[in-house]
């Protein structure tokens, strides 16, 4: 799947600007250069994202959250991120599959 094909960035209500310029007003930054330096994130990642090349992933997520201060929710609802459940995978939460394990799931013994 490439980033223009992420079902988030076609939902009409997703603002990633709205979200960075909240943060950038909140922390007093002067402009997209300065959030960059401050979240430790190369600048052509927050360029990506302003111009909707790149969707926001968890990790920027977490990151602007440790270094603004606002929930994951703020964030998620001043972006426009309508989606109930919001998962990194299809396979998130799965036990791991048994492989080569004897019967007593311990492995074999010495």
């Amino acid at each position: 799947m490439t980033t223009t094909e992420h079902p988030l960035l076609n939902q009409e209500s997703y603002d990633p600007n709205r979200m960075l310029d909240g943060v950038i007003e909140k922390m007093g930054l002067k402009n997209d250069a300065a959030l960059s330096r401050v979240m430790e994130v190369a600048p052509p990642v927050i360029s990506k994202v302003r111009h909707r090349r790149l969707p926001v992933g968890a990790s920027l997520l977490i990151r602007l959250h440790e270094v603004s201060g606002l929930s994951i929710a703020e964030l998620r609802q001043l972006m426009g991120d309508r989606r109930q459940k919001f998962r990194a995978s299809d396979t998130y939460g799965r036990p791991p599959a048994q492989m080569g394990m004897g019967s007593s799931g311990l492995g074999n013994s010495v």
